[in-house]
């Protein structure tokens, strides 16, 4: 899944639908524009009704045309920046922009369809790519070779409400570090009465079975095996998912009465104050004050429970596979302005941020490495507006996790993993054991026709 929300002040930004448009328009490898310039089309720029941040944005292309006057930026805009149903279309009918958006999970089905442009001989010219965090980087990477350039970062985290906390009569300032813990904390937030409910979590519309992988990955465990051939699933630590689950709904009923949830449920709960946990990326907090009626001094976040690992996601951009080499050249430069360089561009000036209320201080995207990471910090600390001391422990925490991309097939795989965390969650009697050879079977016919 992508992450849900955006740093600046429109909740999720995206575009490019531009099937209306003529394969010119999207992606010709034409790089003569009639002024004589390298002429790029890009995608993701937000829609008209985010009015400031499609100004920074557009502010940001005319900066760099400015700087690169040999350079035609053409940008496209439509909500999301990905479409799932229309985003294979346009590769195969050759309408794809010259540099395009995915997210990490299309990266490799990208490239397997021969759709993209291999841009390892002139990497040399992105500047920031070594500073670019490895495991990142190596989303995009295949066989050796680089397709792709990653523009943000997530990881999963739990958010909690530091003022339930206090009520309950529990530290704030010390979030559950394992998942028996987060049990007997939600129970006894849960015991607060009048509709609280101490831990939520997802089980439709494939959100259930991302948080089931989540939380598969901070047991330890895997949906698939290292191949990608096989579902791992049914092992002690899916079992402990989904036992932990039921426990909470059924023997504890700190889950609540209401299931079958998804994110906006979750969200109202929170933002309410009447919700004490829940999984999530940092992103969702400025989400939970800005519509959802939360504040910020009572969000906080923590690392995954558990402490093995933790689900990571983001996005980045690839290029067409007809791009000429001097159409290549624009687009990293592009990138390089826009995106990759620490303090400054659309993601990382966060002094323009803070001028226009946009929450600057969350603890990701963290994107670099090293010198350039201590800068981008540095810059973000000092126009921070929410408080940094929140999220701390998930900074700190995250160190020490294995970091893991979602599987392969991952919506297909999802809703399989539905079905089986809605039913522990609305069938008391439900069979774990049964469900997860039935889910195993399922997701091995999935990768077997991969």
């Amino acid at each position: 899944m992508r992450s849900t929300g955006f740093r600046r002040t429109f909740a999720a930004i995206g575009v490019c639908s531009c099937l209306a448009l003529t394969a010119t328009a999207c992606g010709s490898g034409d790089d003569d524009a009639a002024n004589g310039k390298t002429r790029i089309t890009v995608n993701c720029e937000p829609p008209k009704s985010a009015k400031v941040d499609r100004k920074f944005f557009n502010d940001d292309v005319a900066a760099f045309e400015k700087k690169n006057p040999d350079i035609d930026v053409v940008a496209h805009d439509a909500f999301p920046c990905q479409d799932p149903k229309t985003f294979d279309a346009k590769l195969a009918g050759g309408r794809m922009e010259d540099v395009f958006y995915t997210y990490f999970t299309d990266a490799r089905h990208v490239v397997d369809i021969g759709q993209a442009a291999d841009l390892t001989p002139y990497l040399k010219e992105l500047k920031s790519y070594a500073t670019i965090q490895k495991q990142l980087r190596d989303i995009y990477t295949v066989d050796g070779k680089v397709y792709g350039i990653p523009r943000t970062g997530y990881s999963m985290g739990l958010i909690y409400n530091r003022k339930l906390f206090e009520k309950a009569g529990l530290d704030p300032d010390r979030a559950p570090a394992t998942w028996d813990e987060v049990r007997a904390d939600a129970k006894r937030i849960a015991a607060l009465g009048h509709g609280t409910v101490g831990y939520a979590d997802y089980s439709a519309q494939n959100q259930g079975g991302w948080h089931f992988t989540a939380e598969l990955y901070s047991q330890g465990g895997d949906v698939v095996d290292a191949d990608g051939k096989k579902a791992t699933v049914d092992t002690p630590e899916g079992h402990a998912v989904l036992r932990n689950l039921h426990d909470m709904r059924w023997t504890d009923d700190s889950m609540g009465s209401k299931q079958l949830l998804v994110i906006n449920d979750v969200q109202q709960l929170m933002g309410s104050g009447k919700l004490g946990m829940y999984l999530s990326a940092p992103d969702n907090i400025p989400i939970l004050v800005k519509e959802k009626g939360g504040n910020y001094k009572d969000l906080a976040l923590a690392p995954m429970p558990g402490g093995k690992g933790t689900l990571v996601g983001g996005d980045g951009y690839m290029f067409n596979k007809k791009d000429t080499p001097a159409q290549i050249r624009a687009g990293l430069k592009w990138l390089d302005h826009m995106f990759l360089t620490p303090g400054a561009g659309f993601l990382g000036d966060y002094a323009r941020a803070k001028q226009n209320d946009a929450p600057v201080g969350l603890p990701e995207p963290r994107l670099f490495t090293g010198a350039a990471d201590a800068k981008d910090q540095q810059a973000k600390k000092a126009n921070a507006n929410v408080p940094v001391e929140n999220y701390q422990s998930f900074l700190d925490g995250n160190q020490k996790l294995r970091m893991k991309i979602e599987p392969p097939d991952a919506q297909r795989i999802y809703t399989v993993l539905d079905g089986v965390v809605s039913a522990v969650l609305t069938k008391k009697d439900a069979d774990i054991d049964q469900l997860l050879e039935e889910a195993s079977g399922k997701i091995d016919s999935i990768l077997a026709r991969s």
